[in-house]
C-alpha cells in the first residue's frame, strides 16, 4: 500500500508538474509538446522502476518499420501504455475517446499534437470522418497513427474481440500495420492497486503486410497480439 502511494503522488505530481512547465509551449511549434509528451513517458517508466521495482522489457525493437509510413495496433491494459510507448515510437497520433479531448490542459495538449477523437456512444458527422481525419494525419507526418483496437482498457486474461474498425483502418490507408503486444496490466491494473516486484513486457511483433482483406486482418492481428500475450503473460 505504501509503494502504490508513493507511485501516485510521485507519479501524477511530475506529470502535473511537467504539463504546467509546457503550458507556453501551446502557442509554439508542436514539436515541443511531443518533447513534453516523452519526458512524460519516461517519468511513467523511472515511478514504475523506483517504487514499484517494476522491470520494462522491451522485444523486437528490430521490427520496428523503418523509412515508410505505418500504423500501431496495440493492446491496452492500462494508462501506462498511452505516456510509455512515445519513448519507442516517434510520437505517435493517439485515436482516443472524446472524453479525454475534452479536459483541461490535458486535452489541450492532445489537440496540440494531433490527436484524433471518437466518441464511441453514438454516430455523428465527427466519427463519420474518422478515417478523413486519419488519412489527412498520415499525409502531413511521418508519426504513425496509434490504435487499440480493444477499445478499452481490459484485464490481463480478458480476450475481448478486436473492434472491426482496425479493420477498416488498415485497408482504407494502405499502410503497414506494427502490432505490439503489452502486458501491464499485471502491474498496472485498471482496477484495484498497482503490483510491486513484476514485470512490463512490451513485444514488438512482426510488421502486417497491405494487401489482407479487412475480415482477415483483424482476425490475423487478434490472433497474433493474444498468441504474444500468452506467451508474455
Amino acid at each position: 500500500m505504501i509503494r502504490n502511494i508513493l507511485f501516485n503522488t510521485f507519479f501524477f505530481f511530475g506529470i502535473f508538474l511537467i504539463s504546467m512547465i509546457f503550458i507556453p509551449a501551446l502557442i509554439m511549434p508542436s514539436k515541443i509538446i511531443l518533447f513534453g509528451g516523452k519526458i512524460m513517458g519516461y517519468w511513467s517508466g523511472i515511478c514504475l522502476k523506483l517504487f514499484l521495482s517494476t522491470k520494462i522489457i522491451v522485444k523486437g525493437r528490430d521490427k520496428i518499420v523503418k523509412e515508410e509510413k505505418f500504423f500501431i495496433a496495440a493492446s491496452h491494459q492500462s494508462m501506462f501504455e498511452t505516456f510509455y510507448l512515445q519513448t519507442i515510437f516517434n510520437s505517435p497520433i493517439f485515436i482516443l475517446k472524446n472524453e479525454l479531448i475534452r479536459m483541461p490542459i490535458f486535452g489541450w495538449y492532445l489537440k496540440k499534437i494531433g490527436s484524433i477523437s471518437v466518441n464511441r456512444n453514438k454516430i455523428s458527422k465527427e466519427n463519420l470522418g474518422l478515417i478523413d481525419k486519419i488519412k489527412s494525419s498520415i499525409k502531413k507526418t511521418s508519426r504513425p497513427i496509434i490504435i487499440f483496437p480493444q477499445a478499452t482498457r481490459v484485464l490481463p486474461g480478458e480476450r475481448v474481440p478486436f473492434k472491426k474498425g482496425v479493420g477498416r483502418i488498415y485497408s482504407e490507408l494502405g499502410i503497414k500495420c506494427q502490432p505490439v503486444a503489452i502486458n501491464s496490466g499485471y502491474v498496472w491494473p485498471k482496477e484495484g492497486p498497482m503490483l510491486p516486484n513484476k514485470n512490463i513486457t512490451i513485444s514488438i511483433l512482426e510488421p502486417i503486410e497491405t494487401g489482407l482483406e479487412s475480415i482477415k486482418f483483424v482476425d490475423d492481428i487478434e490472433k497474433k497480439i493474444y498468441s504474444e500475450l500468452d506467451k508474455i503473460g
